[in-house]
């Protein structure tokens, strides 16, 4: 998979992908992240890659020019899409990484700043993605996540790849609780079911406490998955 990033904010990746699992997926070329920047394609001595909002209005718009210009500088590649990292597109979910894994070879994330960016840009967009219901600073953050989670879903990321299949949401329930030694802490005991050897035992104790972890902690997701099983 490759990703790559249109910003004005390079040194942000930097850190969050130099270190853990994105470091060695990386090191590995699991997946590839190429960085292009927008100031770099301004014409003007200043470059400029923002300006005053058509219509007045607070804060400053990025231009279309600079970011047209990134992007069509980019290869080519035929299962390709332009995120939009935007408030008002869909939200960053499990089923989102996997379908984009799945879908895809390359991504083309442009992430927003200022009040927003020029309409136009809209044009090479296939789709706009949101980490949520609420405005950040930069599109940066909704990128590094969309990266990390698409990125841990690869081949050869994660260690053992049957683990990626027992987290939360990927059966429709959260995660069981985990514990490791030592078997007492602080007066806090491992359930003995888990240090009992029985396998098909324990299987159900788990199960039955996604169960109610996910009737207390998320009575939606339980709703839901009492539904889908049912129907």
């Amino acid at each position: 998979m490759r990703f790559d990033i249109i910003t004005l904010f390079p040194d942000f990746f930097t850190s969050p992908l130099g270190c853990g699992l994105m470091s060695k997926a990386l090191a590995k070329q699991i997946a590839t992240v190429h960085i292009t920047n927008p100031r770099d394609f301004t014409i003007d001595r200043h470059h400029k890659v923002d300006d005053e909002s058509y219509g007045g209005g607070v804060g400053m718009v990025m231009k279309p020019e600079p970011i047209f210009a990134a992007v069509e500088s980019l290869p080519s590649f035929p299962r390709s899409q332009v995120l939009l990292m935007s408030p008002q597109g869909e939200k960053i979910d499990r089923a989102l990484f996997h379908e984009l894994q799945t879908n895809y070879d390359r991504l083309v994330l442009i992430c927003g700043h200022y009040e927003g960016i020029d309409e136009r840009v809209m044009n090479i967009v296939d789709r706009e993605i949101s980490l949520g219901d609420f405005v950040l600073t930069c599109g940066e953050i909704p990128a590094l996540t969309l990266i990390n989670g698409i990125t841990r879903l690869l081949p050869g990321t994660v260690g053992k790849a049957a683990s990626i299949y027992a987290d939360s949401f990927e059966d429709g329930l959260l995660d069981y609780p985990h514990y490791t030694r030592p078997a007492e802490f602080r007066g806090w005991r491992v359930p003995d079911i888990l240090m009992s050897g029985n396998h098909e035992k324990i299987a159900q104790w788990r199960h039955q406490q996604q169960l109610d972890r996910t009737q207390t902690k998320r009575p939606d997701l339980y709703t839901k998955w009492v539904e889908d099983t049912q129907s």
